[in-house]
Parts: structure tokens; C-alpha cells; sequence
């Protein structure tokens, strides 16, 4: 009887345990995105450089601070309904799916709320694990951040090269300016070179990479950043 009891007991401990472990990992990034709000985040990947004593420049800049041609040229390079969605890109998501073959879908739907939760709170790399956390994560911080909110702090941990963090510091190497100071085409030239930053590099730009920041520039004519305003 008494060891019944304690096993019991055991049990229930284990489990209030298990409880209160879930508890936190769900009420953790909640309440870094309260903080993270007032206060400038870093990236995971920021802090695994800093732990392996690897270089980061990353100086932190608010939006008012970075070219307005940067932020529409990421917005329609990256994520055109940004201002219309809350979060998540329900219908871009919808239509990846529905193209997906047998070995998974051949392309993302990530908005820019969801690079920016996966770029500060998750890991790099692809899974599904890390897709699923990404939906719930960009819906939370989309209900606790203003747009242009997340938009600065993705502008200000986006990787831009080896250890280059944020549009300032991404200018200021391959530009030698102030991210306020970028042109139209260096801003396009930047968005551009998002997707893989290791091969692309903004101040010596493949002939594709032309085109493409060449095409970003046609589209950021006609992209709504209308929830950026002050």
C-alpha cells in the first residue's frame, strides 16, 4: 500500500515537473516579446558566434535611422503583403502546400514576422519542427509588436555576410555609408542578396543578382508599406 502510494507520488511529481517545464518554454518567448519590444534583441545566431568567439558586427539603428528604400526594398523582395497579413501569409502558405509534391514543398512562405522570430528566438536551418514553432511565434509577435516594430528588429539582425548583422553594419561594409544614406539601388542591391548572403555580395553583384535587385526595384514602386508609417 505504501509503496503503491509512493509510486503514485512519484509520478504525480514528474509530471508537475514535465508541467511546469512546458509552462515556461510557452511563457518564455511571450515574455522576451514583451521585452524585446523596448529592448534590442539579438539573434541566436549572434549568440552562437559570441559563444565559439567568433567576430559579430552588428550595430543596432532604429527604422528612422535606415533608408526608407531599404525597408520597402525588403518588404517586396521578402514579404509584399506584410502589411496585411498578422503574422502569417495565410494564403501564400495555402498555395505552397497545395503545389507540394511527394518530397515536400519546393519553396517557403515565411513572412517577415516569421524570419524575424526564427532569426531571434529559433535555429537556423530547415525542419518541420522548426516551421511549426514559427507559425505560433509570428502570430505572437505580431499581436504584441507593431509592424514597424518587427520590420526594425528583422532589419537590425538579418545577416548580411560572415558575422555581418543588421543594415548598418551591412552598409557600412559593403557600402561604406549609414544605412540612412543608401541609394534606391544599393538598398535593392541588399534585398537582393538576403536569400543566400554568403554567395550574394551587394558591392560586386552577379550578373542574376543584377537583374534581380533590377526587379525588386520595378516592384518596390507598387509595394504597400502603408503600417510603417510613425
Amino acid at each position: 500500500m505504501g509503496q503503491a502510494k509512493g509510486k503514485r507520488a512519484r509520478r504525480l511529481g514528474i509530471r508537475g515537473i514535465l508541467w511546469r517545464i512546458v509552462a515556461v518554454l510557452v511563457l518564455l518567448p511571450i515574455v522576451l516579446a514583451l521585452v524585446y519590444r523596448f529592448v534590442p534583441p539579438v539573434s541566436t545566431l549572434m549568440l552562437a558566434r559570441w559563444l565559439a568567439f567568433e567576430q559579430v558586427d552588428r550595430q543596432w539603428v532604429p527604422l528612422s535611422e535606415i533608408a526608407p528604400d531599404l525597408a520597402r526594398a525588403v518588404v517586396a523582395a521578402e514579404d509584399a503583403r506584410f502589411c496585411r497579413h498578422h503574422g502569417v501569409d495565410w494564403v501564400a502558405l495555402n498555395d505552397v502546400l497545395a503545389d507540394a509534391g511527394d518530397d515536400g514543398p519546393s519553396r517557403g512562405a515565411s513572412t517577415i514576422t516569421m524570419q524575424t522570430v526564427k532569426n531571434v528566438f529559433l535555429w537556423p536551418g530547415r525542419s518541420y519542427v522548426r516551421k511549426g514553432l514559427e507559425i505560433p511565434l509570428a502570430l505572437v509577435a505580431d499581436a504584441l509588436w507593431p509592424k514597424r516594430r518587427t520590420l526594425e528588429v528583422y532589419l537590425n539582425v538579418a545577416e548580411w555576410g560572415d558575422g555581418i548583422f543588421g543594415a548598418q553594419a551591412a552598409a557600412r561594409h559593403h557600402f561604406g555609408k549609414n544605412a540612412r544614406q543608401l541609394t534606391r539601388r544599393e538598398a535593392a542591391l541588399l534585398a537582393a542578396a538576403l536569400p543566400n548572403p554568403f554567395t550574394r555580395n551587394p558591392r560586386r553583384p552577379s550578373r542574376y543578382m543584377t537583374v534581380y535587385a533590377g526587379r525588386i526595384g520595378a516592384r518596390m514602386r507598387g509595394t504597400d508599406v502603408s503600417c510603417l508609417a510613425q
